[in-house]
């Protein structure tokens, strides 16, 4: 698509709304959070708009603006040689599914130090491994029976190390490794009760999270619980406020150094805040973003335990998720199969999570029969999972399905009402 010159880069800038200067700022932006050292003037802008064919950005520049626009270089406008040109497929490919301040000071904690004048039981460091083992085990509790249990489990396990660090005697450094699990829990409670409810309790749950995080000088954590927020202001209609989160998240990221797959996180949930509200373009860039980092995962040298879920299978999950947005659901579907074939073991609740959507789906571009058979599957695996929002799915799919005139369709929606009785009592 050479052919039209510099117009090309220029109409899709115009496109995206952008003036020429403010496009120069969002630049800068999308390369600090892509971790790429590059820029671009005004005045190299211009020449890329007005000259013809314009002159070829350098590698950095390009990963920038394919990003940005979700579209290969060539696609822009300029003349790419062979060894530069990138995959074409993209978002919209319909072919085959593609791969694509509070910081604490030496001594400043309370419980920093050992005291002379304290009694209690000694904490040590087989101690502290037997907590971290109990937190371990909540991403387990999550993945295969849902928040509502996950909760319970964590509110147990904090308690637990509460009473430690209020009534025990330890170093500076074990003081400080309870401090930073109190915190991780938090954030834990906040993500089941995003699961599981109610929302306000998963609200209060995300700011103690953010808090602690601060008070340990973690900005990860800070991160993790702002990704969280996110989801919880989107749920309630805070766009604004969620926008706000992701770009603290992004800035607090780049400010400790996180790796492709902390970055991937945060614009998952760029794209999936954007899409909710409407913003298909800016859901499109998101989604240009995360593949770029999923891309570069294989690199990342130490990811928390918290991003690891995050990988093909979720850029999947919502690059469905746009389509399904943008009214095209038969679009959705072969990215909603690949991600429900990409979940490993262990994770029952994803599972019926994300073939409750796909059946959703496949209802929505009017493919009845196999809407239901998958949809039979959820209810077949889902019994031991206790999600609300799993719960929301199934009725969301059975109101949908009501509508419809067919056998498999009722008896179906006789089921739903079934399962979500018993979840509810």
């Amino acid at each position: 698509m050479a052919d039209g010159g510099g117009g090309v880069l220029a109409g899709l800038r115009r496109g995206a709304g952008y003036t020429q200067v403010t496009f120069v700022a969002e630049f800068a932006r999308e390369a600090a959070r892509l971790c790429i050292d590059a820029s671009v003037s005004v005045r190299q802008l211009r020449r890329w708009e007005s000259e013809s064919p314009p002159p070829l950005p350098h590698p950095g520049q390009q990963a920038v603006l394919e990003a940005m626009f979700g579209l290969p270089l060539a696609d822009m406008g300029f003349v790419v040689p062979s060894h530069r040109r990138t995959f074409a497929g993209g978002i919209g490919d319909d072919e085959e599914v593609r791969r694509r301040a509070f910081v604490t000071g030496p001594g400043a904690i309370a419980a920093a130090a050992i005291l002379p004048n304290r009694h209690g039981p000694r904490i040590g460091a087989s101690d502290v491994a037997a907590f971290r083992a109990g937190l371990v085990d909540l991403y387990a509790v999550d993945h295969r029976s849902g928040g509502i249990p996950a909760k319970a489990r964590a509110q147990q396990l904090e308690q637990r190390i509460t009473r430690a660090l209020s009534g025990s005697v330890y170093t500076s450094r074990v003081g400080r490794d309870l401090q930073t699990m109190v915190c991780e829990i938090a954030c834990h409670r906040a993500w089941f009760g995003y699961d599981g409810g109610p929302p306000e309790e998963a609200r209060a749950a995300c700011m103690e999270a953010m808090m602690a995080a601060q008070l340990i000088d973690d900005p990860l954590l800070q991160v993790r619980a702002l990704n969280t927020l996110s989801l919880l202001s989107v749920d309630a209609g805070r766009m604004w406020e969620a926008a706000s989160a992701i770009e603290g998240a992004y800035r607090l990221a780049h400010q400790a150094g996180a790796g492709p797959t902390v970055h991937l996180v945060i614009s998952l949930r760029e794209a999936s805040a954007a899409g909710q509200a409407g913003d298909l373009p800016g859901a499109r860039r998101a989604l240009s973003r995360a593949m770029s980092y999923q891309g570069r995962t294989d690199t990342d040298p130490d990811v928390p335990r918290w991003a690891r879920f995050a990988g093909p299978v979720e850029v999947d999950y919502a690059t469905a998720a746009y389509h399904a947005t943008e009214g095209q659901p038969a679009r959705a579907v072969p990215f909603l199969r690949s991600a429900v074939a990409g979940l490993g073991g262990g994770y029952t609740r994803n599972t019926a999570w994300y073939r409750a959507r796909l059946a959703q789906t496949l209802l929505h571009a009017s493919e009845v029969e196999e809407a239901c058979h998958e949809m039979t599957g959820v209810l077949d695996a889902c019994g031991g999972v206790s999600s609300a929002r799993l719960r929301s799915r199934l009725r969301d799919f059975g109101r949908s399905a009501v509508r419809v005139d067919a056998p498999a369709a009722r008896d179906v929606v006789e089921r739903i009402r079934e399962a979500t009785r018993e979840g509810d009592r």
